[in-house]
């Protein structure tokens, strides 16, 4: 008798296990993360993560999704396709979660793309901006979304900038043949600025582990006279084309996409002096006098230790964005979530009111930051 209540009272601890992980499973919202947290891009996932960290601790504290706190997953992609794509299938299938935030940058998020798709899971990159993002290149893939605008709209947007705020009439194009992003994006600054009537007086392109570039740059030189300088590429490297093309006499304005924004893109440059007459797009800046802008500055600025980049502000509205479709879909199920998502309509995010079109690329407005001495000092928008 003694062994058999010994034997229920064993099987009760087991059930009542088994009742309180369920219970914790059902008591919360797991999103995934996978960003760049370490390798060459993590200068965009950090801020990413530390907005995502934010919003998610508001939201708890705000009493959760649909009476349920968040638990956020986070995976590193490690600057790394494979792994970008090893993380969201764990994501998808062993941790179960609602939706995947991530990844940061372009080549990471196409990795990883058509397997959110595969197991039906919305993922949504704050700053993927490969337009290729969030299609196979000819069929929009269901399940993958961005917050950011997209490398043609962008490329446009500075090639036109530099054409009609800056008055330029020849431009000479630099960038990474590594990389589609900077390629991409170098070739449709000069087809826009030729089709503005201007002209294109030459264009060179290096590869990822160059850190030299003055024999580029006198190559430039040696092509003939320009007035704006294109740099198609991230900080990593722009910030030392910066320095060194004002190290060797070139003061002409140089702009660049948004790969520009970066806290280190002054260090890079050599010093702040180095960084004057600089332009880049980008989708947030600290000079809005948006309330809402102004309370999310605040906010981040005392839980980052740091002040928000634009790579914080994509992140933190792509959190907000799923929030809305789960609460619009009132389920947690991905499927469900999915179809709310495609459907926001006009939300009201800190890096301005996005819809979606048909290839889930938001339609919104983006914002020419001025350099001078290395601190934004001017912000212009540029409707779509």
């Amino acid at each position: 008798m003694k062994r058999i209540l010994v034997l229920v009272a064993t099987a009760l601890l087991v059930l009542s296990g088994f009742t309180a992980c369920t219970s914790t499973d059902k008591g919360t919202i797991k999103i995934g993360v996978n960003v760049e947290l370490t390798g060459e891009a993590a200068v965009y996932g950090q801020p990413e993560k530390k907005a995502i960290e934010l919003a998610v601790k508001e939201i708890n504290d705000a009493g959760g999704i649909l009476g349920k706190q968040v638990e956020a997953i986070y995976y590193d992609t490690k600057t790394d396709g494979a792994e970008s794509t090893s993380n969201v299938t764990k994501l998808a299938t062993e941790d179960k979660v609602v939706a995947i935030i991530g990844a940061a940058i372009s080549g990471t998020t196409m990795a990883a793309a058509p397997v959110a798709n595969q197991y039906m899971v919305p993922m949504l990159t704050p700053s993927g901006s490969n337009a290729k993002v969030t299609n196979d290149g000819t069929t929009v893939y269901p399940y993958v979304y961005r917050a950011c605008f997209i490398d043609p709209f962008q490329g446009v947007v500075i090639a036109n900038f530099s054409s009609t705020e800056l008055g330029a009439t020849k431009a000479a194009v630099i960038g990474s043949s590594s990389s589609d992003y900077a390629k991409d994006l170098a070739t449709i600054f000069a087809d826009q600025f030729e089709k503005n009537g201007g002209t294109v007086v030459a264009e060179e392109y290096y590869t990822d582990t160059d850190t030299d570039f003055n024999a580029i740059l006198t190559k430039l030189q040696n092509a003939g006279e320009f007035d704006v300088l294109f740099i198609a590429d991230y900080a990593v490297r722009a910030g030392l084309i910066i320095g060194q093309a004002r190290t060797a006499g070139i003061m002409v304005p140089i702009v660049g996409p948004d790969g520009f924004e970066s806290p280190d893109l002054v260090a890079l440059a050599g010093g702040a002096d180095k960084v004057n007459d600089i332009y880049f797009s980008t989708h947030f800046s600290t000079l809005s006098e948006d309330q809402a802008v102004k309370d999310f500055i605040a906010a981040y600025t005392a839980s980052a230790g740091e002040a928000p980049s634009a790579l914080s502000a994509l992140a933190y509205d792509a959190v907000y964005m799923l929030k809305q479709a789960i609460e619009d879909a009132d389920s947690t199920d991905p499927v469900k979530v999915n179809t709310a998502l495609e459907a926001l309509k006009d939300f009201k995010g800190i890096t301005g009111t996005i819809n979606f079109d048909e290839w889930h690329n938001p339609i919104k407005s983006a914002i020419v930051v001025e350099l001078v001495n290395g601190e934004q000092a001017s912000a212009t928008v540029v409707n779509p």
